[in-house]
């Protein structure tokens, strides 16, 4: 028993890696695709769309619902305990540090909208489509960072991480304003008092998962109830948990809780949500037919080139007027190289082309995202490998 528990402390601390959380979700990613135009697509269809829970409380779901309604709650609620962390005592509770990577992801969403809303405009959709570009991956691209990018100031990777938060912040704002076709009042009451009483649980020290489990839960479903993507109470609840620790205590709550849950959410929340909704036609009739779709062709102009055009003049920007200053060891051509990683707009964007189209229009939509994505993660690796490089030989040079 006792060589049980330390084997399994390992393994948790092996999924918590992004490199290992980043193979996991290629692979994933890989399956969905194989499966999806493969001879026994239809079994795919017909699990992906199986309907299963609660018809009384409106939680009679598709399992693909669930993995992008209840399982990505646990993926923000993870990323949402790091970037709380760093804010409040970590690299970025230093303004400046902090303003950067907040105004680099609000160019990140802007650039990317305006040219997949100025290159679809008056296709079918477009209307709502134009926000498919606007997010990033957090866990796929910290997984190509922590591949390629061994050499780099740890100051970027936290430039990525509070980067992907803030614009998959904004993303699920848009997914609020956007695909809430009704708003109920009761359960939006229930939402607020479920998370007020959880700050106050946080507050008065109390640490049992019998009350925060049923919360967290009661949370989840009053915000989807309310008629808002259910993702946000993930955010909400990790924005509200305690990151200092007491003088008594081994390690704060965010700190404990993203231990636990980061391994879940790195082996089952992400890679199960891909897996679902990465299966779509990638025949050569279906990518071509991505070049003659302008909805699609913005959606890929918007996350290859857009990405990196706002981020990286945003950031500048921010720099030149001395609102923000570069992260800890690093300068632009990081910040060019780290930015073309904003182009892996995987998981959100998956989740708005899912929302936003139907049909064959969504299966496009979402095959440009992957075609993207991949396009964007194969230049982002070629050039964080050359400043990787050019890092560790300044490093031998002062050395």
């Amino acid at each position: 028993m006792n060589r049980i528990r330390p084997a399994a402390a390992e393994f948790a601390r092996y999924l918590r890696t992004e490199t290992v959380g980043g193979m996991i979700l290629l692979a994933a990613t890989a399956v969905a695709l194989i499966w999806a135009n493969s001879p026994i697509s239809g079994a795919y269809t017909a699990v992906r769309d199986f309907h299963l829970g609660p018809g009384s409380l409106h939680l009679s779901l598709s399992v693909g619902d669930w993995a992008k309604d209840g399982l990505l709650a646990i993926f923000f609620f993870v990323a949402g305990l790091e970037l709380k962390r760093e804010l409040v005592i970590g690299e970025l509770n230093d303004v400046k540090s902090a303003i950067l990577p907040v105004v680099a992801a609000i160019g990140g969403m802007v650039v990317p909208a305006v040219i997949a809303l100025g290159v679809g405009w008056g296709e079918p959709g477009v209307e709502r489509a134009w926000a498919i570009p606007v997010a990033t991956d957090i866990a796929f691209a910290l997984g190509v960072l922590a591949i390629t990018a061994s050499g780099l100031p740890n100051g970027l990777r936290l430039f990525l991480l509070s980067l992907a938060v803030v614009d998959d912040l904004g993303a699920i704002f848009l997914i609020a304003v956007l695909f809430t076709e009704s708003f109920n009042l009761v359960a939006a009451v229930v939402a607020v008092a479920l998370l007020a009483l959880y700050a106050f649980l946080q507050h008065k020290r109390v640490t049992t998962p019998w009350l925060y489990v049923p919360i967290a839960v009661g949370t989840w479903v009053a915000v989807h109830a309310m008629g808002v993507h259910a993702t946000i109470a993930g955010v909400a609840l990790a924005l509200l948990t305690r990151v200092r620790k007491d003088r008594y205590e081994h390690e704060a709550p965010a700190l404990r809780l993203e231990h636990r849950l980061q391994p879940w959410s790195a082996a089952v929340a992400v890679p199960v949500f891909a897996l679902f909704a990465a299966g779509v036609p990638v025949s050569g009739e279906a990518l071509g037919s991505l070049f003659a779709d302008r909805l699609a062709l913005g959606v890929m102009l918007g996350l290859v080139v857009g990405k990196v055009v706002g981020i990286v003049g945003a950031s500048a920007l921010a720099v030149l007027v001395k609102a923000a200053k570069w992260p800890s060891g690093a300068g632009p051509r990081d910040i060019v190289a780290v930015a073309m990683l904003g182009g892996v707009g995987f998981t959100v964007s998956l989740l708005i082309a899912d929302l936003s189209l139907e049909g064959a229009a969504a299966e496009r939509a979402k095959a440009a995202v992957l075609l993207a994505s991949m396009t964007a993660s194969s230049l982002a690796a070629v050039l964080l490998v050359r400043r990787s490089r050019a890092h560790r030989r300044a490093d031998d040079e002062e050395e």
